[in-house]
């Protein structure tokens, strides 16, 4: 007995197809065959966890160059702006620069226009018209229009006369305007005659303004006195 355990045994150690027939009739068959279809089935998974861990490998080497690039894009993007940023500053002072010529010019045209009319090279009538844009310039794009009264009394002249000054009527205000190559003591006075008529006359105070190129000094003091605001066409011509 103890001869034939020792040889089964070693048959199970040695014969492989005795030991398959042995759990053959153990009932081990089935068994094995599930064993083997879960192994199959356990090589088919890793086989798909090892195709999905490369493509998750390229996966990942692709946003990695995405981000390089959208790196690399914004550091364009930051060189552009700050680009544009330099340009628009640049632009800026061109066109501060632009303006500043542009108003140096502008003094220069006033200058030559007062001088032109001081010298007698421009009547009154050409001066005044060269001066609409400066009345632009300070009054806006108001209308410029003319009030003209029959003086009977002679309360500004001293005796009858036809009185024509500028007037502009902007938001319910009423301006007498003057436009003077040299502005003296007895214009501002005359002025200020004017706006007192214009009072008397349609029962509103006017604004008074006279634009002067050459401003006397004492026409400054008078109308400082009398309340004639006078202005000068350019800050170039001194004041004498």
């Amino acid at each position: 007995m103890l001869k034939l355990k020792e040889e089964f045994l070693r048959l199970l150690d040695e014969d492989r197809e005795f030991r398959y027939a042995v759990m053959g009739r153990l009932g081990f068959t089935e068994l094995l065959e599930r064993f083997a279809r879960l192994e199959e089935r356990q090589a088919a998974l890793e086989e798909r966890q090892a195709a999905l861990e490369e493509r998750q490998q390229r996966l990942e080497e692709h946003f990695a160059r995405l981000e390089e690039k959208f790196a690399r894009l914004e550091e364009r993007q930051q060189r552009l702006e700050e680009h544009f940023a330099r340009l628009e500053e640049r632009q800026q002072r061109l066109e501060e620069r632009v303006a500043r010529v542009e108003e140096e010019l502008r003094e220069n045209r006033r200058v030559l226009t007062v001088i032109s009319h001081r010298f007698g090279i421009l009547t009154e009538v050409g001066f005044r018209e060269a001066m609409k844009y400066v009345v632009e310039e300070v009054l806006g794009a108001a209308k410029v229009e003319k009030w003209s009264y029959r003086d009977e009394e002679g309360f500004v002249y001293g005796a009858a006369s036809d009185v024509e000054v500028d007037l502009v009527v902007r938001d319910k205000a009423h301006i007498l305007m003057e436009v003077k190559s040299r502005v003296s003591a007895g214009d501002v006075s005359e002025l200020y005659r004017i706006g007192e008529l214009y009072r008397r006359v349609t029962g509103v105070k006017p604004r008074l303004l006279i634009l002067g190129g050459f401003i006397d000094f004492k026409a400054r003091g008078v109308a400082e006195r009398l309340g004639v605001e006078v202005r000068p066409i350019s800050r170039d011509l001194l004041a004498i």
